[in-house]
């Protein structure tokens, strides 16, 4: 059925727009910018922050843009000198309330309250608000929650609820009661929360951020006893040049690793080539399981917001998840157990190995007690992709002025399928590639699977040969996950393999990336932008399946001996716990 078009007029110019548009859909279609604070298009679209008003002809008053329905034949204006002293009151109000240490703040620069005031010229705020000292929640190993510089819009909430089906946030009260808090008044670090970081992608403000280990990682640096080892995650180049300027969708590898190492690291590596032995290990695992009659579907791993959702809210599932430590992990293990004693002659309890990752929620997986052996940590510290721009701004190097440079040896190999780990759907397209590639004794020239791409929440899809016919899905976002999940346990779908991430879109765009305001976001894609890097870095790659890395051939030949081999299984695979939900000692 044809779309019906209806045709008003804004500000003296006519738009048409497909009935059933908001007026400020419409406002946007013809070009006319109306300040917004609290709205988050198909998420958050409830006028409470009342900064999108606008003047409509015949109708009382002054109605959000985001909420009032676009009509045929409507007139309406969007500057007018009662709208811009409404506009300016109502943002002076929430400001009132508004814990203003700005200079200081980690929003600094980024906040859409800071911009906003910019934009509307508020320079002043005329009334003072009756604000109380909160206090800080600052338990949990990923999120920091700062309820001080709350200004309640409620876009942590609807993100927690409606993208990722968590609801471990929540609107309390009314009136100058009001505040966002997690049930009982618990932290976060004791409730059902999965440290994705969604909530701080969607804060305008400084009322959520991550964790900062920042200290920790310069105390490692400057302790002349101590061998720093930085590992960077396939999502971060893709991300971390916005926080220097570059347009979103900038490949900025070789200055990053250049940073890293004026930073004052000893060793610079790839996550990467981590990535291409996860595969190796987890390709053989589906292998296997579907060779010998093994528990399907195999559900990856790698994503630790889902882990942590799975053994909290799906246990029933604890045994279909891959045994394998993510890349992240793995990593470390590779590292401490191989790399370090055997190829660089280093006692690995000398070393303190730091991560990179896109993720708030690797953060809670390096303190995992699983991941480990002889008493050493995979990882022993996680940072974001954001607290390392901090690092490198505050060490005082610049960025764009840096030469391009790249890993260090003997685990700078990596594979174009390894790069496509920080995309929905890259997981599974290197372990199929591998897969498929094993089970037809590489008589497969395919590598690119199209139907794998792409931002979409749910994306089916089989693999035949005349060796092996996989039929799979891949999530992304944790609503789709839960779903999904409750589908299978109905006997309505059946699958081999599923690859589910947490964040909508996968790594790129999760919760330790750069933070895109609301505005950019409804102009760019910045899930496409970011992930057309790491397609780009596959591409461009001479080797794209991750058993085609001569450092992974080495790795077999002599030390692994084989996928799944024992000592395999005891360094890079790991268990998982049937965790409470609300747990009462304090275990996260």
């Amino acid at each position: 059925m044809e779309e019906k078009m209806i045709t008003l007029t804004i500000d003296g110019k006519s738009v048409t727009v497909p009935e059933g548009s908001t007026v400020l859909k419409a406002c946007k279609a013809a070009g006319i910018n109306v300040p917004t604070l609290c709205y988050l298009e198909k998420i958050n679209e409830i006028g409470a922050c009342r900064m999108c008003l606008v003047e409509i002809e015949g109708v009382r008053g002054l109605n959000t843009a985001c909420t009032f329905p676009a009509g045929d034949g409507m007139v309406v204006r969007t500057n007018t000198p009662k709208l811009r002293e409404a506009r300016k009151m109502n943002l002076e109000l929430i400001l009132s309330n508004h814990k203003r240490e700005c200079t200081s703040c980690i929003r600094s620069g980024k906040c859409e309250l800071q911009a906003l005031a910019e934009e509307l010229g508020v320079t002043d705020v005329r009334f003072e608000g009756v604000r109380e000292e909160k206090e800080i929640d600052e338990l949990s190993p990923s999120i920091v929650r700062d309820n001080n510089k709350c200004i309640l819009c409620k876009r942590c909430v609807a993100v927690c609820k409606k993208r990722q089906g968590i609801s471990a946030i929540s609107a309390v009260n009314r009136g100058f009661g009001s505040e966002i808090r997690a049930p009982f008044g618990e932290s976060l670090r004791d409730l059902d929360c999965i440290n994705c970081g969604q909530c701080i992608e969607a804060c305008p403000v400084g009322a959520l951020y991550e964790k900062s280990n920042i200290k920790d990682v310069w105390k490692a640096i400057d302790d002349p006893e101590t061998i720093t080892v930085v590992e960077v995650a396939p999502a971060v180049r893709a991300g971390i040049g916005e926080e220097f300027g570059y347009p979103i969708g900038t490949n900025v590898t070789g200055k990053m690793v250049t940073a890293l190492r004026n930073l004052g690291f000893d060793y610079v590596f790839d996550t990467n080539s981590a990535a291409d032995v996860t595969i190796m290990e987890e390709a053989n695992e589906l292998i296997e399981r579907v060779s010998n009659g093994g528990k399907l579907p195999l559900i990856t791993s790698c994503c630790p917001a889902w882990i942590k959702e799975c053994e909290q809210e799906f246990p029933d599932y604890l045994d279909n998840l891959s045994s394998c430590k993510s890349p992240q992990a793995m990593f470390g293990a590779l590292f401490k157990n191989y790399i370090a004693p055997e190829k660089l002659k280093i006692d690995a309890k000398k070393v303190v190995l730091v991560s990179i990752m896109p993720c708030t929620a690797k953060k809670f997986e390096s303190s995992r007690e699983e991941l480990g052996e002889n008493g050493l940590k995979d990882v022993d510290i996680s940072i974001t992709s954001r607290e390392l721009a901090r690092m490198i701004k505050e060490a005082g190097i610049e960025f764009t002025k840096l030469e391009d440079s790249g890993y260090d040896s003997p685990i700078g190999e990596a594979t174009g399928a390894a790069a496509i780990f920080g995309t929905t759907g890259g997981v599974t397209e290197a372990a199929v590639r591998t897969a498929v590639a094993v089970l037809s004794n590489n008589t497969i020239d395919q590598v690119d699977f199209q139907v794998l791409r792409g931002e979409k929440g749910v994306k089916e899809y089989e693999v035949k040969t005349d060796a092996v016919k996989l039929k799979g899905v891949v999530v992304s976002g944790m609503l789709h996950a839960k779903h999904l999940l409750e589908r299978i346990r109905k006997g309505d779908v059946k699958y081999d393999f599923i690859e589910i991430m947490a964040c909508r879109g996968g790594c790129v765009c999760g919760g330790g990336q750069p933070i895109v305001s609301s505005k950019v976001q409804s102009e760019i894609n910045v899930f496409e932008k970011r992930s057309s890097v790491l397609y780009d870095i596959d591409k461009n790659s001479e080797l794209r399946r991750s058993h085609e890395n001569p450092f992974v051939k080495d790795l077999y030949d002599n030390y692994y001996e084989k996928p799944l081999s024992h000592k395999a299984h005891e360094q890079l695979h790991t268990t998982y716990v049937n965790r409470d939900r609300y747990p009462k000692d304090g275990l996260r």
